[in-house]
């Protein structure tokens, strides 16, 4: 495949990251700025929290979106075509004091300062709150392959990099007003100022009115909170911009061309794009892309603690199955929570079995073509792993781990699964899901599961599989057991009306749920003396 049947392919795919991409390309029909520079992405970071599964979907969607650009202009990531900025917005004054972090009452006391003055309160070097969260999202991102470049707003304003900017906010104030003003209750217009100056009496960032003195100097002049009326510049970290007016100026000064953000900002997304028209700046393209949602469909609050971290998908599926799962439809809402990881972990790979034989219009609608360009990039079908499929579903796994019960470990698990593919032959890939499948069936499976004794019916179905089972070889394969499973359900004198109703019955006696595997594929992993066993165990109930 050469590089040109991409590029044309890619310029027509209907898959939504090449969708948001040709928007780009409308935009810069060329594939590149006027002035030369690098097509600029961004993603926005508030650092008054630990970096989340929000901020995980909103870095990798925007990675695929940028990974689509470049195969449409026929670029790789190393010829620096694109560049993704990670911003930390840590000059944003501590409004309150997270529920979740120590030291409560440090914190207290340092609401209103910038949050990169804000003092650390967790046990470690790191000299602020916003210096802490930084790293951690950081190496967030690193951990998943992340290729950007991270810039803090404190670094940026401090070294005076803003300051024009600034100074055309100042010049613009007027006008930002006429915008801002209609959109606030009365009581707030009295106060509200696009510019927040940081008081150099106590360090806060006020929520003051400001007066402009001189635009061109870049000075102010407002009221302090000990009465004083001071006059100081707005330069060099001396102040802080309104949310929807800060947004708009990073666009202007940087050159932002692309950023999503979620539905919950809509309207400050429409707001900060009349602001950065005035600034002389434009909007950049971007996608609004749904909320999370919890199993109760409600939706994912922090504070409510009703969603579903990192951490824990990460103790429960794999990081690919997590990046599965956030790309598809980003404008409909997701259920977030635990019950979607097995599914999610089959699935990726089914997907990525199928990749390597998809002629290319498929594979450019396949997700795991674009999880893999994410991390760095390739051509065509050359994906790592493409065509790549387990010995064992994920689901399988689970079901073998919860009739291990309290045997289900890792090491016995590896076992079993070494009796089956052969020794030696676990790879790594298969090592984590593992060990996710032991958490997983320890904390959500075991728990829930209930094996029921057999119908009449069911009991004499069952016999015929064991007496099959008796004369069966002890490596029979998963597809001679699945056949003869089909062929007893089939029996007229077993009454069932469907396989479907002799499957479930083999689920609930056997292995305590209502759904589970090709029961062929777990008889041949299980081991068909254990599994006869199983069945002697449901014919005693």
């Amino acid at each position: 495949m050469s590089m040109t049947d991409l590029i044309e392919a890619a310029r027509v795919s209907k898959a939504w990251p090449f969708q948001e991409a040709q928007r780009l390309l409308k935009r810069y029909p060329d594939g590149a700025k006027h002035d030369g520079s690098p097509v600029l992405f961004e993603t926005g970071y508030g650092p008054s929290g630990l970096p989340h599964i929000g901020t995980f979907q909103e870095v990798l969607r925007t990675t695929l979106v940028r990974r689509a650009f470049e195969a449409m202009i026929g670029a790789k990531p190393e010829d620096g075509k694109t560049r993704l900025v990670a911003f930390s917005d840590d000059m944003d004054g501590l409004r309150k004091v997270p529920d979740n972090v120590p030291n409560q009452a440090l914190l207290q006391e340092n609401l209103h300062l910038p949050l990169s003055r804000v003092a650390n309160p967790f046990d470690t070097d790191h000299e602020s709150f916003a210096a802490h969260n930084n790293a951690q999202l950081r190496a967030f991102l690193d951990r998943f392959g992340f290729q950007y470049e991270f810039i803090a707003a404190s670094d940026i304003y401090n070294a005076g990099k803003f300051d024009e900017a600034l100074k055309q906010v100042l010049r613009k104030n007027d006008a930002i007003l006429d915008i801002m003003l209609p959109t606030l209750r009365e009581e707030r217009r009295k106060t509200y100022s696009p510019i927040l100056p940081v008081s150099p009496a106590t360090g806060r960032v006020l929520q003051v009115p400001v007066e402009v003195a001189d635009a061109e100097a870049g000075t102010i002049r407002f009221t302090d909170e000990d009465g004083t009326v001071v006059e100081q510049s707005v330069l060099g970290g001396m102040s802080k911009l309104q949310w929807k007016v800060d947004w708009a100026m990073r666009w202007y000064a940087l050159g932002v061309d692309y950023e999503m953000y979620g539905k919950d900002l809509t309207d400050s997304g429409v707001q900060s794009g009349k602001i950065v028209k005035v600034l002389g700046g434009r909007k950049p393209e971007g996608l609004i892309y749904e909320m999370f949602l919890d199993q109760n469909g409600e939706k994912i609050s922090k504070s409510k603690g009703n969603g579903l971290s990192i951490e824990e998908w990460l103790q429960y599926g794999s990081e690919e199955s997590l990046g599965f799962y956030i790309f598809p439809n980003p404008k409909s809402a997701k259920q977030l929570h635990v019950g979607v990881i097995p599914r999610a972990v089959d699935d990726y790979w089914s997907f990525r079995e199928r990749l390597a034989e998809q002629e290319l219009d498929k594979q450019l609608g396949n997700p795991v073509w674009h999880l893999a360009r994410a991390n760095g990039g390739f051509e065509g079908s050359e994906a790592p792993g493409a065509g790549d499929s387990l010995p064992v579903t994920y689901g399988l796994l689970l079901n073998l781990a919860s009739v291990l019960g309290a045997e289900a470990t890792v090491p016995n698990l590896r076992d079993y699964l070494e009796s089956y593919i052969g020794s030696g032959q676990v790879t790594p890939e298969l090592e984590v899901l593992i060990e996710t499948a032991v958490n997983y069936t320890r904390d959500y499976i075991a728990p829930t599961l209930v094996k029921r004794a057999p119908t009449p019916n069911e009991a004499e179905a069952l016999k015929a599989l064991d007496a099959y089972l008796a004369d069966a070889p002890a490596d029979a394969s998963a597809e001679d057991l699945q056949t003869e499973v089909y062929e007893i359900g089939k029996r007229e004198e077993y009454g069932f009306e469907n396989l479907r109703d002799w499957f479930k019955a083999l689920y609930q006696t056997l292995l305590g749920s209502d759904q589970g595997p090709r029961m062929g594929s777990f008889i041949a992993l299980y081991g068909v003396e254990n599994s006869r066993k199983l069945i002697a165990e449901a014919l005693a109930r």
